[in-house]
């Protein structure tokens, strides 16, 4: 078993970090100041300069693995951009982590990512020209609607967003919320999870359907806060769907076919998710190791106390079991499919979110009261990652795959002897 980076791993890891500490690091003060004035939804300059930079140097649209083998509804539209695999974009990713607007300036924000590569696998021609190809260029947002308000959306099948057929149209109503990217202007298509068939067996109730933003019907009613923080200019919305109608053109690969999609989406999203928080993990270590080496208390250097020795180790640790963890399930992903790395996608969903939260609340700690406020950055990026472990599927969604995936191993299992609660109770 060979740890040692690829040449290629290796070129694009440091031209993506090399980009970020020249022409992203320098003006952090800048977007802050762009972030803080005026309208909260907004489109900000700084990120849009630097779009254009990242794109003159071929630092585009990472995200995209090469096609594996799987059969596209079109394979004539050509995707724009330096695709890498899995395994090599965990890398680069991992560095775009570090800074939370770093990964916009690349074009691999979520949820673009993972929208265009729904249109990439499953849009027709048509709908990769309208859709895909702004989206490809940087030059407009989407979003994907599936959590609604008044369901456990933990488990898809529970969508109730109607999807009813008049004539060559759908007519849509419901309610979603956490809909991620519909603050942001720019934000021109949605793709839409609901049911367009009760009656069909429960993994083809569900359709996926291209709802324009300024079609007539659909209304962001609000913008919903994260601990407080409102994500500006990005955000999380609650949209309101009433009577809204689109072509039958905008269903994606066929009527009853939303739930596949759905999982073929999510699992890269993901992993796209944990390769970044790498990342944040990795600031958090760097910014509690800082403070504790600069501060003193009690005649000594905070870092000389055992107590933060042992959460500075652990958390050294931590970082590199995850992205051990992180890089596997990528490599099993390029190997043989997403589909045979599910395990490993549910373990790192569940691991990354989790160590990144340890490490963020040691390092606000160490920074005493400054590390609740917003002068360090660490409370707003601790409230990101417990956001985290709700998206894409909450914690006890991927545990019990896990372990019924483990159970399954030991399906024959008898027991030699009778438990406990075999034995009849006597007093």
């Amino acid at each position: 078993m060979d740890f040692t980076l690829s040449e290629r791993e290796t070129y694009f890891r440091d031209r993506v970090r090399t980009f970020i500490d020249q022409q992203i690091r320098p003006r952090q003060e800048e977007h802050d100041r762009q972030h803080d004035e005026g309208e909260r939804w907004k489109v900000l300059p700084v990120i849009e300069e630097v779009k254009q930079i990242a794109k003159d140097q071929g630092l585009w649209n990472f995200f995209m693995p090469p096609h594996s083998g799987q059969q596209h509804v079109d394979d004539s539209f050509e995707f724009e951009g330096t695709q890498l695999t899995n395994l090599e974009y965990a890398l680069c990713a991992e560095e775009m982590g570090k800074v939370g607007w770093a990964s916009e300036c690349f074009n691999c924000s979520a949820p673009d990512t993972g929208n265009m590569e729904v249109f990439h696998r499953y849009g027709t021609l048509e709908q990769k020209e309208r859709w895909l190809k702004p989206l490809m260029n940087g030059e407009i947002r989407s979003a994907f609607l599936m959590t609604e308000p008044a369901v456990a959306s933990s488990d898809a099948t529970n969508i109730e967003t109607q999807m009813v057929r008049d004539g060559d149209e759908y007519v849509i109503n419901g309610t979603k919320w956490w809909s991620s990217g519909v603050g942001d202007p720019r934000c021109a298509v949605a793709i839409v999870m609901g049911k367009t068939n009760p009656d069909a067996k429960r993994h083809a109730q569900q359709s996926q359907i291209l709802v324009p933003m300024d079609a007539p019907g659909v209304t962001i009613k609000r913008m919903l806060s994260v601990y407080g923080y409102d994500h500006a200019p990005h955000g999380h919305g609650e949209v309101v769907l009433k009577d809204v109608r689109v072509p039958v053109e905008n269903v994606l690969l066929g009527e009853g076919r939303g739930f596949e999609i759905a999982q073929g989406r999510l699992g890269p999203g993901r992993i796209h998710h944990c390769m970044r928080t790498i990342g944040v993990a990795e600031t958090g270590i760097e910014a509690m190791a800082k403070r504790l080496l600069s501060r003193v208390a009690f005649g000594k250097r905070i870092a000389e106390f055992s107590v933060w020795e042992e959460r500075i180790a652990r958390a050294r640790i931590d970082i590199e079991m995850t992205r051990l963890l992180c890089l596997k399930a990528a490599d099993m992903m390029d190997r043989a499919g997403n589909k045979s790395a599910q395990q490993e996608i549910a373990m790192i969903k569940v691991q990354a979110p989790n160590m990144a939260l340890k490490i963020l609340d040691d390092a606000i700690q160490a920074h005493g009261g400054g590390g609740v406020s917003g002068d360090f950055g660490l409370a707003h990026a601790w409230a990101a990652m417990r956001t985290l472990r709700f998206a894409d599927g909450p914690d006890e969604v991927h545990n019990r795959a896990i372990a019924r995936n483990e159970f399954g191993k030991y399906a024959d299992y008898k027991a030699d002897t009778a438990s406990s609660g075999d034995m009849a109770a006597t007093r």
